[in-house]
């Protein structure tokens, strides 16, 4: 069992955790991630680490509530344990040599941007951040980003925090006005994603994206995973919980990701509502 150590809840929809669990503190890196269990019968899903206290044998993970195994593990308090929690799985990021880069981080991706963006900003890289969302209620980690950055742009769609528009429009802008950067990452959905990567190819600048395709695993095994990629004219299949999640946003096919995310949307939904009759006829006697 894995304790939770701190909970914090970020906006209606978006908690914070820290939990105990030395050995992954110890060793994991920014971009990689775990699966966890809520508890021994739960489903496994993949979280991005986002953070580690290595002196404490913390890991901080930040999830927002979109189906039942989130919602289960919202309802968990700080004390409470959760049954599994496994990693460092995948690549950590490629970070060295970078001097300016510009990190782009959508809604929760924001969690997975931030310690890229503070590992940067540790190892002297200049970094402009550009951090969008729906609206302010929903704004998360500001004052974290404005640490780890030399220039931040905040977003809403609806304008009622920051600019009103999405994190293309600043992104452009600085591109037009001449801003070159080393690489630019972006993390948060996949059509935001699809669409930083079609902004920064004229300019052509190194664009990495960060992937979260359904995943059971998290070794490769199950291929729930896969991605295709198109690499020198090929279509190159590739599987995120060992190859990625970082890729070369250029070589992605993001409408395939995009349709293949939606595939258990119905299910997801449903499993709010759903209501257990395997023990609806049985005496209480016979259980």
């Amino acid at each position: 069992m894995y304790k939770i150590i701190t909970k914090k809840v970020l906006n209606p929809t978006v908690t914070q955790m820290e939990i105990e669990a030395p050995l992954i503190a110890q060793k994991a890196r920014p971009g990689q991630f775990i699966i966890l269990r809520v508890d021994s019968d739960g489903e496994r899903i993949p979280l991005t680490v986002a953070g580690t206290d290595p002196e404490n044998g913390t890991v901080k993970i930040i999830f927002q509530i979109v189906g039942a195994t989130t919602e289960a593990l919202g309802h968990k308090e700080a004390g409470d344990s959760i049954a599994d929690f496994v990693g460092p799985l995948g690549v950590a990021s490629k970070l060295d040599g970078l001097k300016k880069v510009c990190i782009v981080g959508g809604g929760v991706g924001c969690a997975i941007a931030l310690p890229i963006a503070e590992a940067l900003h540790k190892m002297g890289a200049d970094v402009t951040s550009v951090i969008g969302f729906r609206n302010k209620d929903l704004v998360i980690l500001e004052e974290e980003f404005k640490a780890a950055s030399n220039a931040m742009y905040m977003m809403t769609d609806d304008g009622s925090y920051g600019r009103q528009g999405n994190v293309t429009l600043p992104l452009k802008e600085l591109l037009d006005a001449g801003e070159t950067f080393d690489e630019i990452i972006t993390i948060g959905p996949l059509i935001m994603m699809k669409y930083v990567v079609l902004t920064a190819k004229p300019y052509h600048i190194p664009c990495t994206v960060s992937m979260n395709p359904i995943m059971i695993d998290g070794t490769g095994m199950c291929g729930g995973c896969r991605l295709t990629l198109l690499q020198d004219g090929k279509h190159v299949m590739k599987f995120a919980c060992v190859d990625g999640p970082d890729f070369n946003g250029y070589e992605v096919d993001f409408d395939e990701a995009m349709r293949r995310g939606k595939m258990y949307a119905d299910f997801e939904k449903a499993a709010h509502a759903h209501i257990c009759h395997l023990y609806q006829n049985v005496k209480t006697e016979d259980v």
